[in-house]
């Protein structure tokens, strides 16, 4: 009879150490903060850089004008001894990204990156008074600007074609 007693016992004792486990384990998992949601990402000011990179650059710099409240500006840098190079980027009403790239770097190895390794389509589409080609198939899909000299201009990112011809009908450059 006494080695019964020593089984119930420590039976008894595993059923208690998982319950104190589990126990244990739901106190932790409510003191760790379940936010599910993307964070917000804060709105950067670039007019300081911009007129720096239109004081500095040898081309038009582009920047966008009357873009509803709703698209965000998240990241801005011009890099005078990296090919002239100028970034804006902008997160759009629906989250996706959408960027501004220009440079005088050799135009094909410059749309590679800006686009992430996209290539040109045969499609091409008049936005204002500038044509524009379309470039797909690498991280980014873009609009590349055509027509221009001394320097090369990509609208790409994650966003639809449509957000990204709204972007590039709202540029000014100057």
């Amino acid at each position: 009879m006494a080695g019964t007693n020593g089984k119930q016992k420590t039976v008894r004792d595993m059923i208690l150490s998982l319950a104190l486990i589990g126990l244990a384990a739901g106190f932790i998992y409510l003191l760790v903060p379940h936010d599910d949601h993307a964070p917000d990402i804060q709105r950067v000011d670039y007019r300081v850089e911009l007129l720096t990179a239109r004081r500095a650059a040898s081309y038009p710099v582009a920047a966008p004008q009357g873009l509803p409240g709703t698209w965000k500006a998240t990241s801005v840098r011009f890099q005078g001894e990296a090919g002239e190079r100028w970034h804006l980027g902008y997160q759009t009403p629906d989250g996706q990204y959408v960027q501004i790239e220009q440079s005088t770097q050799k135009p094909a190895d410059f749309i590679d990156d800006a686009s992430q390794g996209a290539s040109a389509t045969k499609t091409t589409e008049k936005i204002g008074d500038r044509t524009w080609t379309h470039y797909t198939g690498g991280r980014y899909d873009a609009l590349v600007l055509d027509g221009t000299t001394g320097s090369t201009t990509v609208v790409a990112g994650t966003a639809s074609f449509t957000e990204l011809t709204t972007m590039a009908a709202a540029l000014t450059m100057s």
